[in-house]
């Protein structure tokens, strides 16, 4: 049987030392740390092989989450997260009180408020956001289970969460950018 409460206690141990973690999301599994940390960010990049102008999203637990990352929040936002039926990352201008070298060239970043138990938990006990990036090489493609994942990346992260490993994971997110001139524009559907 698997125990969350086990699996959010050694994580969170892994990420507040500045450690990268392999996780189940709510929709494919991702790599993650804590979105306030600089190095732990780099790490991630490095691993991915990914360059750090190519922005990765954060995931949230909820409002007041929400509220310490970006000051104003446009109203549009709130009604995409209450109708969404899917996961939808949201991405929104002005971030602060994270990485600077998780924030996008345009200063903005992408969010998604989470209610999957493990990574809602995980930031509950972190009181912070987790970064939350595909567990692939960049370019590659993206593994819809834990199987599908490269021995590279669970060789190069410090800690890999075992639940949910036999679950096969949904397509990735909506992603919706919302601009504070309130403009809105579906990036993937």
């Amino acid at each position: 049987m698997e125990n969350i409460n086990e699996e959010v206690h050694k994580a969170y141990e892994v990420i507040k030392e500045g450690g990268i973690i392999l996780y189940p999301t709510d929709t494919v599994w991702g790599i993650g740390c804590d979105a306030t940390n600089a190095e732990a960010v780099a790490k991630i990049y490095k691993l991915k092989q990914r360059a750090e102008t190519q922005s990765m999203i954060v995931l949230m637990n909820g409002e007041k989450m929400m509220y310490n990352v970006f000051k104003d929040i446009p109203e549009v936002a709130w009604q995409i997260i209450d109708l969404s039926e899917k996961p939808t990352t949201l991405i929104l201008d002005k971030p602060r009180n994270v990485a600077p070298n998780i924030i996008s060239t345009d200063n903005s970043l992408g969010i998604r408020v989470v209610k999957e138990p493990f990574c809602f938990k995980l930031m509950e006990k972190m009181k912070k956001p987790l970064v939350s990036t595909s567990a692939n090489i960049s370019g590659q493609p993206t593994p819809i289970a834990f199987k599908d994942i490269s021995p590279e990346i669970i060789k190069g992260v410090d800690y890999v969460v075992n639940l949910h490993r036999e679950k096969i994971g949904g397509k990735p997110s909506t992603i919706i950018k919302l601009s504070s001139d309130s403009q809105v524009k579906i990036i993937r559907k």
